[in-house]
This record gives structure tokens, C-alpha cells and sequence, in this order.
């Protein structure tokens, strides 16, 4: 079997990208922009994925049992923190458990010169994508031909403590591109989603939640961490996002 060029292609742009973000990946930034949702050759284009964070300094990982139905000794300490009940232990439990994100391969109206990037968004978001989709007046927002773009409004409204997405389809359907090999070409270079994030095994988790409680880091250190979840949700989604920016290497 022959090298396979396109994820040669991902391992030099994640190489050439190191320290600088992941130029798989697109975050909106604070104002608006107007995105397509591309279509996958799976029908589906909608992916989640369960992430843990704040294990130490590790930037985040796909939970084994989440995501793959393994052993997770990471999952099992979680589990004897919550039974042991303590306002401490819950709050470090919380602060280990499973988060779930969702993505969408897109296409970034006017940067369309850098290609097919994966979106990273919230449970909101989710639901409102899957609602307009379901909503006959849109259907396939993700069609070629008769999809619609989708306009994302970015930032944190007077008073809130986070940031927020709003999304808003355009009126009227428009196609993808208007020529059919700039088409072809993004339907042929969706990324491979089983290769964005690197998969820890039971053993490598298990070896990281060791180091963590060796004692590496400070009890000092260690209460700063685990003392926001003593926040309010709002506040914890707002770290889960800039914990999940901390995952993508901005």
C-alpha cells in the first residue's frame, strides 16, 4: 500500500503550525462571519467528542470510556471523588470530568483560499444547527448545491461573564462554490476527524493521573485549580472554552 499523501499533507501543516494553533481548526472571532458547513462523505456532519481537562498542565485528551467504551482509570477516580462527597472532592470531580464539544468541517467565506477547517463549538450551537436543519424552510444546509451559509455572530454581550454564539442562516440558498472543482476539491479534503486529536490509552491516562497526584504541582497550585468550580455554570463553560482554545495550541 502506497503513502497516503493527504495525511502526510496534515502532519506537515501540524509540524509547520506548532506553537501557532492548528491551521485544521477555526475559531470565530469576536464580530461576524459567515461560514457553509460542509458536506461529509458519512451523511454526517455534525461529530462529539468528550474531552478531559485541567489534569495538570496536560491541555486536554479524549476520554477513553466517553468516546470508546475503555477502561478509564481517570473515569474511576472521578467516580470515588463524588462518593466520597466532600465540597473538596466534588469540586476536583467536577473539574476532571468529561466535557463534550462538537464540530463541523467549514468553509470561512472570503479566507475560502485556506480551505475546508473544522469548527469546535458548544451545546447551544449544536442544538441550533441541528434545529435548522430539521426546520423544511432549510433542510440541507450542507447541500452543494442548494445549501445556505450560515452567519455566526461572536462575542460577549454587555453584562455577560462569557462569550456567546449566535447563528443566523442566510435567506436565500446559495451553492457551495460556483465552480465545480473548487467543490469537488473541498468535499475531497474534509478532514479526517479520527485523526484530529491524539487517543490516550487506559495506561497512558492512568500514567497521567498518577503524575498528577504525586504531587508535581503545589497543594497551592493544585486549590487554585479545583476552586472554580465552586462557579457558577456560566463561569464553567467559560473555562471549558479556554480550556478547549488551550487543546488547539492558541
Amino acid at each position: 500500500m502506497g503513502i497516503d499523501i493527504s495525511k502526510i499533507k496534515q502532519r506537515m501543516n501540524k509540524l509547520q503550525n506548532k506553537g501557532n494553533g492548528d491551521s485544521r481548526f477555526w475559531r470565530p472571532e469576536d464580530g461576524e462571519t459567515v461560514i457553509r458547513l460542509v458536506p461529509t462523505s458519512d451523511g454526517d456532519p455534525f461529530k462529539d467528542y468528550w474531552f478531559h481537562y485541567n489534569l495538570g498542565k496536560n491541555p486536554g485528551f479524549l476520554s477513553p470510556k466517553k468516546n470508546f467504551g475503555e477502561d478509564d482509570p481517570l473515569d474511576g477516580f472521578i467516580r470515588q471523588l463524588f462518593n466520597e462527597g466532600t465540597d473538596d472532592s466534588i469540586k476536583m470531580a467536577k473539574n476532571l470530568m468529561a466535557r463534550q464539544r462538537f464540530f463541523s468541517p467549514v468553509i470561512v467565506r472570503g479566507e475560502e483560499d485556506k480551505g475546508v477547517r473544522v469548527w469546535g463549538y458548544g451545546k447551544m450551537a449544536y442544538e441550533k444547527l441541528l434545529s435548522l436543519v430539521l426546520n423544511p424552510e432549510y433542510g440541507d444546509i450542507t447541500d452543494p448545491d442548494q445549501g445556505t451559509d450560515l452567519v455566526i455572530h461572536y462575542g460577549k454581550p454587555a453584562g455577560a461573564s462569557f462569550p456567546q454564539t449566535k447563528i443566523t442562516p442566510r435567506r436565500k440558498s446559495s451553492p457551495l462554490s460556483e465552480d465545480s472543482a473548487t467543490v469537488a476539491e473541498y468535499l475531497d479534503t474534509v478532514p479526517d476527524f479520527t485523526d484530529l486529536f491524539d487517543r490516550k490509552s487506559p495506561d497512558q491516562v492512568g500514567a497521567l493521573l498518577e503524575e498528577y497526584l504525586s504531587g508535581d504541582e503545589s497543594a497551592e497550585e493544585r486549590s487554585e485549580e479545583t476552586s472554580k468550580y465552586g462557579q457558577a455554570d456560566n463561569d464553567t463553560v467559560s473555562d471549558v472554552d479556554a480550556a478547549f482554545n488551550d487543546l488547539l495550541g492558541s
